[in-house]
């Protein structure tokens, strides 16, 4: 579990930590939406800056920033491997016989890359220092205003909580299960293509089994104890916004902002 980054939640005594969680949603799809602006080199580089300073004002090690694109690193492989074979543009790099592996193919891959990289690991400062409540509680308002057209605000505010959270879990199970199916002989790396998807249907399956498992065990739960997603709700807590909120989210808009110039300009 100690390895796990995306959607664990550390309770570290850090200036985003204590930010107000609506703050800190906003910020994140202020640089989302920055990503996605092809703003080249110079885009990416001032989104990464505040992206490392986020980490540092955190307390977050790039380390654990990092570990939660492993999981990834599989798609970004396929990712490389499909464009080498479809991308034929660009400055021919490597020719042997028949196969050439093109310039644009791996530019095309990188773009697709960093993109990843990026919205993941901002994915994993939200998570990493917003509790799971205050996670549903800021965006369940942030959703409100959308209430009067009939759109469930708190439904989907608890459903996206209750996903972030599950991830860890999910993650430490599929580990659980890979051990136990190595224990009874099964060899998820070596073998046949047959043997290794029959190897991965024997880890799937259980998988399944086990998270229809836990959502029924936490439906029963949350039903045990009263919950109904219909009735009006009272808070605890009353979140509040402060000076260092609104400082995240200009610099997030002027960040996105900026993105957008150096588009429209052609700077990148």
């Amino acid at each position: 579990m100690n390895n796990i980054a995306l959607g664990r939640y550390l309770p570290l005594e850090s200036a985003v930590n204590r930010m107000d969680p609506r703050a800190k949603i906003m910020i994140m799809l202020f640089l989302m939406i920055a990503i996605f602006v092809p703003a080249g080199i110079w885009g990416y580089l001032l989104i990464g800056a505040f992206i490392v300073a986020a980490l540092a004002l955190s307390k977050l090690s790039i380390g654990f920033a990092l570990r939660s694109v492993k999981p990834m690193m599989f798609m970004m492989v396929f990712l490389l491997i499909i464009n080498i074979l479809v991308v034929k543009t660009g400055q021919p790099w490597i020719r042997i016989g028949w196969f050439s592996v093109y310039s644009d193919a791996v530019y095309q891959t990188l773009y697709i890359v960093v993109r990843l990289m990026l919205m993941i690991i901002i994915t994993t400062i939200l998570t990493a220092t917003t509790k799971p409540l205050d996670l549903t509680l800021g965006i369940e308002k942030l959703l409100h205003p959308f209430e009067k057209i009939g759109l469930p605000a708190h439904i989907i505010a608890m459903m996206i909580s209750i996903a972030l959270r599950f991830i860890p879990t999910l993650i430490e199970e599929t580990q659980r299960i890979m051990n136990a199916q190595a224990s009874r002989g099964v060899d998820l790396e070596n073998g046949t293509l047959k043997e290794k998807v029959m190897a991965v249907l024997a880890l799937i399956v259980p998988l399944f089994v086990s998270a229809f498992d836990r959502a029924d065990q936490l439906a029963n739960a949350m039903e045990a104890r009263g919950y109904d997603p219909q009735k009006k709700r009272t808070r605890y807590k009353v979140l509040k916004m402060h000076a260092a909120d609104y400082a995240g989210m200009t610099i997030s808009v002027l960040i996105l902002a900026i993105c957008i110039a150096i588009q429209i300009t052609g700077i990148a």
